[in-house]
């Protein structure tokens, strides 16, 4: 563990209210009162210093499609991007739906992670909606949420009986909100702009469907129901409505669906092709209103690797969505501190405190005593994202600058990432 002092950082810590400039102290990889006079020093004047980033919707598909990204690879990634602790989510192979493939993830982690990676399991066996998987085992194998992911389960009953054993265990349970049955061939977003390149539409309705019926599950059953991705407008206004009447509803947005639209499909770049898909501006800034007001609970990035050969096709074969740990912040503080819509602070509580308390876990502060994971920015710095530490490169942002700039990741006090690794 290092023992550290940094100098001169102005300082954001949502979770104790601090925004200042002032010096941080890390003894044996911990946040400490009072500095070790042979600690390493590091100016950080000009700089800022967050909390380690959190992101609790990411895909490491290790085990069995390291051809997308590794939990090595996936993890560096991360931590270039600021993210000191990550849920992976169950969908590799095999899926993670039995204490076997929990042990066998667990391991991999184990040996090969950079940051802390925390592990969610499927709701049903092979995430097929079928059969529950065994919900409590999987959790004292070492689970921390449980959800189908992109299988989005379709038998409202099993998905009842699901968010009831949830609640004995007290996990949550997290949604891919998606009607299948109105998705089976949807390409984009349902609209003027599918309609002029000849794609097949994906309607909000799909999802908000699925919303209104998790909400109603959520009720019934007291559970906690927490709301992937969300891309309508609808269904931020219903989590609202839902929040009102102090349903235990809690929900997700992307940074994708913060800042593009489905106009960016016109060239039909496949790096633009997501699930949910990219909406309207009008969906666009309904989730920017319901990330402002605490509708919308956290930012996640649903990074989701795959391969250029799985790209690089035509778009109807293409598969949905794009990494992006190294381009969350700086897409999201452009979009939205930069252009006014949203305090620095409220922001790094979207990336920290917030995902933190959603979890149940440690981390996302610089309180004293906590783990030292932090992150070092330099938020008038641009750089040109054209190297990732992912092992695919399907990102639309890869080639343009960014602005902000990621400078140095420490994960127990340790640093994981320095900018000049992307040299």
């Amino acid at each position: 563990m290092s023992n550290l002092i940094i100098k001169n950082a102005t300082v954001i810590d949502p979770k104790t209210s601090t925004e200042e400039v002032k010096d941080v102290f890390i003894n044996d990889g911990v946040f400490a009162e009072k500095a070790d006079p042979k600690a390493k020093v590091i100016d950080a004047k000009n700089l800022h210093l967050f909390p380690g980033f959190i992101d609790a919707h990411a895909h490491l598909r290790d085990p069995g499609q390291t051809s997308k990204e590794t939990i090595a690879t996936g993890t560096k990634a991360a931590a270039a991007g600021g993210f000191t602790a990550i849920l992976a989510m169950p969908n590799t192979n095999p899926k993670i739906d039995s204490t076997s493939s929990m042990k066998l993830v667990n391991e991999l982690i184990a040996s090969s992670a950079y940051i802390r990676v925390f592990q969610s399991a499927c709701i049903t066996e092979n995430s097929e909606g079928k059969k529950l998987a065994p919900i409590g085992t999987l959790k004292n194998a070492g689970a921390i949420t449980i959800t189908d992911d992109g299988s989005c389960l379709q038998n409202n009953d099993l998905m009842r009986r699901a968010l009831e054993y949830a609640n004995m265990f007290d996990l949550l349970v997290m949604d891919h909100c998606q009607d299948a049955s109105m998705t089976a061939r949807a390409q984009m977003n349902e609209g003027i702009m599918s309609a002029q390149l000849g794609l097949e539409g994906w309607p909000r309705a799909a999802e908000d469907i699925i919303v209104s019926r998790d909400i109603i599950l959520s009720k019934y059953a007291n559970a906690r129901v927490h709301l992937q991705h969300i891309s309508s407008a609808f269904s931020v206004e219903m989590i609202r409505g839902a929040k009102n009447r102090g349903i235990k509803i809690s929900a997700e947005a992307t940074p994708h669906h913060i800042a593009l639209n489905d106009s960016m499909l016109s060239n039909f770049d496949t790096n633009y092709k997501m699930n949910p898909p990219l909406r309207t501006d009008d969906d666009r800034n309904e989730i920017i209103k319901g990330l402002c007001d605490g509708t919308i609970d956290i930012i996640a990035t649903d990074h989701a690797p795959h391969s250029l050969s799985d790209k690089d096709v035509e778009f109807d074969y293409a598969p949905c969505g794009i990494i992006g740990f190294e381009t969350a912040f700086p897409v999201c503080y452009e979009t939205l501190v930069l252009n006014g819509s949203m305090k620095l602070m409220r922001l790094i509580e979207l990336f920290t405190s917030a995902p933190a308390k959603l979890l149940n876990i440690s981390g996302g502060s610089l309180a004293i005593g906590e783990q030292a994971d932090f992150v070092l920015a330099d938020l008038n710095a641009e750089f040109l994202y054209n190297k990732t530490f992912s092992k695919s490169s399907n990102s639309p942002w890869l080639g343009k600058k960014l602005k902000s700039k990621i400078l140095a990741t420490y994960y127990r006090g340790r640093e994981v990432f320095n900018d000049s690794e992307r040299a």
